[in-house]
């Protein structure tokens, strides 16, 4: 599945609202992915503010498990597949990339695949993904995203239109 818009991908979000805990979850109290899916993106928000690409993979970085659920396998990759055409390659690589472990992300960086800027950014990710499991955080609503993926969106088209991109 390919998304085409901001308001598929919107009505995907909101379809995991009440989804109970995400099979990771190992902190013991139950967090809607929803819910978790807000934290993530708000928290690269607050660490991160002018990065709109990796708070907006800190939001859709688990849908994946929406497109194939009670399948853990490979829902990194589905979930990248998903947004690229919409989000652009570096939210479906970020997206892609966080379901590794630091050892991969060094072997990836050592062997020329990924820049230090790339692993920092993922390591970024990985981190406010671990801390959106924490409850309590008021992290807003979706609706409050609308604005910052329709720009990252928007960005992404301009940049796959360019000639020779």
């Amino acid at each position: 599945m390919e998304l085409r818009s901001v308001e598929e991908l919107m009505d995907l979000l909101h379809a995991c609202r009440g989804g109970g805990t995400a099979p990771e979850h190992r902190r013991g109290a139950a967090v809607d992915p929803y819910e978790h899916a807000l934290r993530t993106a708000a928290l690269l928000r607050r660490s991160r503010p002018a990065d709109k690409e990796l708070q907006v993979a800190g939001l859709v970085h688990a849908i994946g498990r929406l497109l194939r659920p009670g399948d853990d396998t490979g829902h990194a990759d589905l979930a990248a597949d998903a947004v690229r055409p919409l989000l652009g390659e570096r939210v479906a690589r970020l997206v892609r990339l966080q379901a590794l472990g630091a050892d991969d992300l060094v072997r990836l960086h050592a062997g020329g695949w990924a820049d230090a800027t790339l692993v920092e950014d993922v390591l970024a990710l990985r981190h406010a993904d671990e801390a959106g499991w924490t409850p309590g955080m008021d992290a807003g609503v979706l609706e409050d995203w609308r604005t910052v993926l329709e720009l990252v969106s928007d960005r992404a088209r301009a940049t796959h239109h360019l000639p020779g991109a």
